[in-house]
């Protein structure tokens, strides 16, 4: 059975993004060596993991991207989870079309039936782990079904005061193990936590 990786960037107040979905905050403390390190976990995934928001945000970056990340997140494949019976439509990454990396955007598996069943589907699967991206929505909808194998938290040594949290109204308590801490030179703090 696959595992489940989330990855997410926080602040040290527990915020994911500025309250307008603000992301320029975690660009401030990164370091070469941070950035291998979520380089790493990204080239280790068998499939990325995320919503429609993120999805349509990244489809219309990476297949045009040079940054040293772009492989990982164009040639793995991708699901899309969603409630609203999305599929990916050429005219929406039409910008990106003659692209080689396009096509494995435009291939990505859809679920709309049900995030629990969808995940429950590709963890049945072989193959290397399922790497979650977020949105703060998303990674809230992951984190309540309790299928999450492993948390990897970069906390980047910045508070927000306010913005999206992901640990926000839980349906019950979350009880996790650390498991792993990396620190890196430009102070963000890796925690990595399994369900205890």
């Amino acid at each position: 059975m696959r595992k489940l990786i989330m990855k997410m960037s926080v602040s040290i107040d527990g915020f994911v993004a500025g309250i307008h979905g603000e992301l320029d905050w975690m660009f401030k403390s990164g370091d070469d060596h941070s950035s291998a390190w979520v380089l790493n976990i990204c080239e280790s995934a068998g499939v990325h993991l995320m919503g429609r928001k993120t999805f349509e945000v990244m489809a219309s970056y990476w297949p045009a991207s040079t940054n040293p990340f772009a492989a990982a997140m164009n040639e793995i494949p991708k699901a899309v989870f969603t409630k609203k019976g999305y599929h990916p439509k050429t005219e929406d990454f039409a910008h990106n079309a003659e692209l080689p990396a396009y096509s494995s955007w435009m291939n990505a598996r859809v679920f709309d039936a049900g995030l629990i069943e969808g995940i429950k589907e590709l963890k049945a699967e072989s193959g290397k782990p399922l790497l979650a991206h977020g949105g703060a929505e998303f990674m809230r909808s992951l984190i309540e079904t309790g299928l999450i194998d492993e948390y990897h938290l970069i906390t980047h040594p910045i508070a927000l005061g306010t913005g999206l949290p992901i640990f926000d109204g839980l349906s019950r308590f979350l009880d996790l193990k650390l498991v792993n801490v990396q620190v890196f030179p430009g102070g963000v703090v890796a925690h990595t936590y399994c369900p205890a």
